[in-house]
C-alpha cells in the first residue's frame, strides 16, 4: 500500500477499497468527486472548518433540518472539524495528508501553503500522494479570481448559448461546470493512481472550471476553434441537426431528436408522411437543417393529431429518439419505469437518507453506500485518536 488506511476501511468494499482520501474540498465540485470515490470503496475523510461546509446552510429545501444540497453530495464520508489556524489542528491535518493516498482540495491556488498542506509540502513527506486541486481559473494568471459555477457559465460563453434568441442569456438549471469539473477530477485521480501503480510515483492533478467548461461546450467550442464561428442563442433548437428540439403535439410538447437520415425516415413513416423523407429539401440532415422553417410546420401539423404520450410510445417503438419534458419527479419516475433503480437509501433508522444512485454499473465491483452524509465533526474523536497515534510507515 502507498497509504495508511483509515480506522474503519473495509476489505472488499469496492474497486477503490483500501484507498484513503483526504478531502479538503467544500461546496460542490470537490465533494461530488469524493462522493463518487467513496461509492467505489475509498475511505473518504471530509475535513471541515469549525462552521462546516457552506452547503450545510444552503436552504431551502431541507430534510429535517439538514440541507438537501449537502445531503446530495456527501454520502460515504467521515467528518472531522479542524481549524487550520490552530497549530494542533493543523498538525492533525498534516498527519492526515501524510497518510493519505489521495488529497483533494479546492482552496484558492496557494491557499494551503501557509498550513504546510500545499502539494510540495505534502509531497515532501508523502512522495506517492496523488494531490488533486480544483480551482476556478487555474494556478496561473487567473489564480486570484474566485471560482463559482455561475461566473464560469458567464465567462465561458455558455450563458450566451442559453435562452431565446431575442431574450436575455440564462444560466443552466444546475451548476453544470462544478459537476463536470468534479467528474474530470475523478478521471484525473484514477489516471494518476494507474500511473502510481506502474511507477510508484504520485503527482499533482489540476482541474479548473473554465477548462472543464470549454471542453464541455464540445461542438460549440469546435465551431469557434476549428471553424471560426461564434455560436449564438437558438432557444431549444440545435445549430446542426433538425428535428432536434421540442415540438408541440395535441396536448404537450415532445422532444424529437431524429439525428440521422434513418431516424427521420422512420419518423415520417410513423407520422403518416413517408414521402417527406424523399423530398430533396429534407432528404439529408444538412438539407433539413437548412430548410427547417419549411419542415417544422409539416411535422407540427401531423403531431397535432395525437398527444405527446401516444407519440412517445409509437416513436420509440421504431427507434426514433423522443421524450416528454418532465419535471424532476417525472424524470425519477421514468428511470423507475426503465428499471434503473435511481434512488438508494443510505444509513439506517432516523439517519436513513434517500440519494441518487451512483451512475456507473459494475458487473464485479458494484458501488456501495456505506455511510449517510456525516454530521459536522461526527467522527472527529475517533479520527483525532487515530491520527495522533504513531503508526508503522508501510510505504515501500
Amino acid at each position: 500500500m502507498s497509504e495508511s488506511a483509515g480506522p474503519r476501511t473495509r476489505a472488499g468494499g469496492g474497486p477503490l477499497s483500501g484507498l484513503l482520501v483526504a478531502d479538503f474540498s467544500r461546496v460542490l465540485a470537490g465533494p461530488y468527486a469524493t462522493m463518487l470515490l467513496a461509492d467505489l470503496g475509498a475511505e473518504v475523510i471530509k475535513v471541515e472548518g469549525p462552521q462546516g461546509d457552506e452547503t450545510r446552510t444552503w436552504t431551502p429545501p431541507t430534510r429535517g433540518e439538514v440541507s438537501t444540497y449537502y445531503l446530495g453530495v456527501n454520502r460515504g464520508k467521515r467528518s472531522i472539524a479542524l481549524d487550520l489556524r490552530e497549530s494542533a489542528d493543523a498538525e492533525v491535518a498534516r498527519e492526515l495528508a501524510h497518510r493519505a493516498g489521495v488529497l483533494i482540495e479546492n482552496f484558492k491556488p496557494g491557499g494551503l501553503a501557509k498550513y504546510g498542506l500545499d502539494y510540495d509540502s505534502v509531497r515532501a513527506r508523502n512522495a506517492s500522494v496523488v494531490y488533486a486541486s480544483i480551482s476556478g481559473f487555474g494556478s496561473g494568471a487567473g489564480a486570484h479570481v474566485p471560482g463559482y459555477d455561475l461566473m464560469v457559465q458567464a465567462i465561458s460563453g455558455l450563458m450566451s448559448l442559453t435562452g431565446d434568441p431575442d431574450g436575455p442569456p440564462y444560466r443552466a438549471g444546475i451548476s453544470v461546470f462544478d459537476v463536470m469539473a468534479g467528474n474530470h477530477a475523478v478521471i484525473g485521480i484514477l489516471a494518476a493512481l494507474r500511473h502510481r501503480d506502474a511507477t510508484g510515483q504520485g503527482q499533482h492533478v489540476e482541474v479548473n472550471l473554465l477548462s472543464s467548461a470549454l471542453t464541455g461546450l464540445v461542438n460549440h467550442s469546435s465551431a469557434y476553434v476549428a471553424g471560426g464561428v461564434v455560436p449564438n442563442r437558438m432557444g431549444n433548437a440545435h445549430p446542426s441537426v433538425f428535428p432536434y428540439e421540442p415540438l408541440p403535439t395535441a396536448d404537450n410538447d415532445l422532444i424529437v431528436a431524429a439525428a440521422n437520415d434513418g431516424q427521420f425516415r422512420r419518423l415520417c413513416e410513423v407520422l403518416g408522411i413517408p414521402a417527406v423523407a424523399d423530398d430533396p429539401r429534407f432528404a439529408r440532415n444538412a438539407d433539413r437543417t437548412a430548410n427547417r422553417e419549411e419542415l417544422r410546420p409539416i411535422l407540427v401539423g401531423r403531431l397535432a393529431t395525437r398527444g405527446a404520450t401516444d407519440w412517445f410510445e409509437a416513436l420509440v417503438a421504431v427507434g426514433v429518439p423522443c421524450g416528454p419534458i418532465n419535471t424532476i419527479d417525472g424524470g425519477f419516475a421514468m428511470a423507475e419505469r426503465f428499471e434503473l433503480d435511481p434512488i438508494v437509501e443510505v444509513g439506517e433508522g432516523e439517519r436513513a437518507v434517500p440519494t441518487a444512485r451512483h451512475p456507473i454499473r459494475f458487473s464485479a465491483t458494484p458501488a456501495a453506500y456505506r455511510l449517510p452524509p456525516p454530521e459536522l465533526d461526527e467522527h472527529g474523536v475517533e479520527l483525532r485518536k487515530w491520527l495522533t497515534t504513531p503508526q508503522e510507515d508501510d510505504r515501500g
